[in-house]
């Protein structure tokens, strides 16, 4: 007998409006247990409202049903940290939806803060931080719940190049580790195909087109990978940047 996982996020048909602009066309949009779907497309093409209906954000859609498993976290590319508490306190922030008592926030709160590799920096201050540490926070409290589906909004956008390779390798160890999956919303297709199982892309408020990488992370995944996802973009291949 073959048993089907529940998604840890989906959109069955989703239409959302904005006066006379309609920006999602009935929208089927699944983020599976235990994989990193990445969308993409150009400015307007719905991507960021798409997320902010499956974070609970927007919940105006005029058409469609949302399911989610428990409460999703998100991740912004600005951390948005609360300046006047530590990045302990920041972290048990995410704890706040949680039932859980106060012994076991505190085990939960130092342990993700080991894991995002600041420990020793629980009673520092947000203004303290360097942009990759005020990330790395971000990604704690976000995590510290234990969510099933995990929604970033451009969250290594801001960073220079070494601190978002590293915070890419972060995010895979977490990733790998507690199994929940993710919709990360991106505009560079160098990121979407590194970091991703599948990638959509929206267009006019519909998935055009769905690419699955093929190869493990960590190597060559494949240069057909970029030029089929910049035609479905429809961006010249010979472009240096792929960020759209």
């Amino acid at each position: 007998m073959t048993t089907t996982l529940a998604p840890a996020g989906a959109l069955r048909g989703v239409t959302r409006r904005f006066g006379d602009t309609t920006v999602l066309r009935r929208l089927d949009l699944e983020i599976p247990r235990g994989e990193i779907t990445a969308l993409l497309g150009r400015s307007g093409s719905g991507k960021s409202t798409a997320l902010r209906i499956l974070a609970g954000l927007d919940r105006d859609h005029d058409e469609g049903t949302v399911l989610i498993d428990g409460a999703p976290a998100v991740v912004f590319q600005d951390s948005r940290l609360l300046p006047w508490r530590t990045v302990a306190e920041n972290v048990r922030h995410g704890l706040n939806r949680v039932d859980v008592g106060r012994v076991e926030k505190t085990t939960r709160v130092t342990g993700i803060l080991a894991e995002v590799g600041l420990d020793g920096r629980e009673s520092a201050y947000p203004g303290e931080l360097s942009g990759g540490q005020a990330q790395r926070t971000s990604l704690a409290r976000a995590l510290v719940a234990e969510p099933a589906l995990l929604l970033l909004d451009e969250p290594f956008g801001a960073l220079d190049a070494l601190t978002r390779r590293a915070m890419h390798r972060l995010l895979l160890r977490l990733w790998e580790h507690h199994g929940f999956g993710v919709l990360l919303v991106t505009h560079d297709v160098d990121e979407a195909v590194a970091l991703a199982d599948r990638v959509l892309v929206l267009d006019h408020g519909v998935v055009a087109h769905t690419e699955t990488i093929d190869r493990p992370r960590g190597g060559d995944r494949s240069p057909h990978h970029h030029r089929s996802l910049l035609d479905a973009l429809g961006v010249d291949h010979t472009d240096e940047d792929y960020a759209i």
